[in-house]
């Protein structure tokens, strides 16, 4: 008796070679189907000591070079970005039944593309980007709203400019897993894998089947 999937592909050849040419069809998937923000994403990071920490963010593209993280370098994601730069992405699609996962080494952007991205963010998320010190304590809403006020008046009148506590990561994937729910827990797994040379020059991807 065949045991069908939720959608297809089911078969390995089915699958791009490339596996970020397979994650940009799927993402567009997601966003076709009506998927109710296909762009949130898990976060997963850890301590240089290994206590992981994970939460939901935004997608902000992938290229090439990796996946696009910004965030406040002094909150704790930024903090242990930078202390233990490893981390790991999950996107997933109820509608679809679908799931990807991604794992990597981290590598900061530079300033320059920092500030290109930073320019394209809602104003008032930029003035927010020096408002909140993400992460530490604070004493109530109010006092968060004022320092909200204070760079309002501050920039008044002219560009935000790019907070020197705010910037990027790029997430080098050596792994990711394209999931798609089967019947029965018979789920269908694929992975790709490769090996970054210690230059951090890219290897060969692999795919194979995974059993569920």
């Amino acid at each position: 008796m065949a045991i069908p999937s939720i959608g297809l592909p089911v078969d390995l050849r089915d699958l791009h070679r490339n596996p970020l040419t397979e994650f940009k069809k799927w993402f567009s998937l997601f966003v076709k189907s009506g998927e109710d923000q296909p762009e949130a994403m898990t976060l997963a990071t850890a301590t240089l000591r290994g206590f992981p920490s994970a939460r939901v963010v935004l997608y902000k593209g992938v290229s090439p070079a990796g996946f696009r993280i910004f965030t406040n370098l002094d909150s704790r994601k930024g903090r242990e970005l930078r202390s233990n730069p490893r981390a790991a992405l999950v996107f997933h699609s109820k509608k679809l039944n679908r799931q990807i996962r991604v794992e990597g080494i981290v590598r900061p952007m530079t300033r320059s593309a920092v500030a290109k991205y930073f320019q394209t963010r809602p104003r008032m998320s930029q003035l927010g980007a020096w408002a909140s010190k993400q992460s530490s304590a604070i004493a109530n809403r109010d006092a968060l709203i004022h320092r909200l006020r204070h760079y309002e008046q501050l920039f008044s009148g002219k560009k935000v400019a790019l907070p020197d506590h705010w910037g990027g990561f790029l997430l080098v994937p050596e792994r990711l897993e394209f999931w798609i729910e089967g019947e029965f827990r018979l789920h269908d797994r694929f992975e790709y894998t490769r090996t970054l040379s210690k230059t951090g020059k890219p290897g060969p991807w692999t795919r194979v089947r995974l059993s569920p």
